[in-house]
């Protein structure tokens, strides 16, 4: 796998997949995000978005599933990949999304790099704003895979109508979160996905641990934990699976705060050394982690 020359990602949003898409948004609403209306994707999936400046979650769900096409020799079927998951390792975080300036020349780069064959795919949708007008949205993306870690996905997206989808009003969320920190990705053996994570990430720098390590991004990061680095951080059982994705965490300017919000909202959360985080049994497979900054 060559050296990337490209300019490092941000980290644009997450999937999270869950087979109720209205009890998600109640749960997000509870731990104090502000959780956006439902979307319908032409794919047999439906949405509800939780935004922060530049990044947002993605709460997906099947809605129709003879509406979703088949994944083809270079396109990647989206309702396919959110409908496996859900049916193999179930509910919770299954796709890490960067940004992209340009989802041809990212296509075209995975490939060269030995990262992903995949046609760009674009797409386009009705949006509303807060007083209810109706708006064209848009989005390319280009694909990349990690033959290592089969169960998670990846691409790069790049916003055609941006202006039309991020809103600093859907930004102001009653629990404080600022910004989506990073996105937690547990493998037994972190060096065997540095090549790639580093590649698709567009050669972001690498800080290093023990076994594991942080690609930090020009927004956000990415956690790269071994089984010993994730029990200690969020209490994790070792597991056998090669690389999943465990959750996420959000920056908060009160976590003291936070913890009250969760006590109130009878929400079981654990406290850990940096952060305190709600275990994926508890919030739809998806761990979801507060920290302070």
């Amino acid at each position: 796998m060559p050296a990337t020359t490209s300019t490092p990602r941000g980290l644009d949003h997450l999937v999270i997949g869950v087979r109720d898409l209205d009890a998600a948004w109640r749960f997000y609403e509870k731990l104090g995000f502000r959780v956006g209306t439902r979307n319908r994707h032409p794919w047999g999936t439906e949405n509800r978005i939780v935004q922060f400046p530049g990044s947002f979650l993605e709460l997906v769900t099947i809605v129709d599933d003879a509406a979703i096409p088949p994944h083809g020799e270079r396109s990647f079927s989206f309702g396919a990949f959110v409908r496996e998951a859900l049916a193999g390792q179930g509910e919770g975080l299954s796709m890490l999304v960067l940004e992209s300036t340009d989802a041809k020349a990212d296509a075209a780069a995975f490939k060269a790099a030995g990262i992903g064959d995949f046609e760009p795919f674009f797409f386009e949708r009705q949006g509303k704003r807060p007083d209810g007008t109706t708006v064209r949205v848009a989005f390319e993306l280009a694909f990349a895979a990690d033959s290592r870690a089969p169960e998670c996905g990846f691409f790069v997206c790049r916003q055609i109508e941006p202006q039309n989808f991020w809103n600093p009003e859907f930004q102001q969320h009653p629990n404080g979160a600022t910004a989506l920190a990073s996105a937690v990705i547990v493998a037994e053996d972190p060096a065997l996905h540095r090549a790639f994570l580093t590649t698709f990430s567009g050669g972001a720098e690498v800080l290093e641990g023990n076994e594991d390590y942080v690609l930090a991004l020009p927004r956000g990061r990415i956690d790269v934990l071994d089984p010993e680095a994730a029990q200690g951080a969020y209490l994790v059982e070792p597991d056998t699976t090669p690389a999943r994705f465990l959750g996420f965490c959000v920056s908060v300017p009160d976590i003291e705060a936070v913890a009250e919000r969760l006590t109130e909202a009878e929400i079981s959360f654990q406290r850990g050394e940096e952060r305190l985080f709600v275990e994926p049994e508890h919030a739809f497979g998806c761990m979801i982690a507060f920290e302070q900054g």
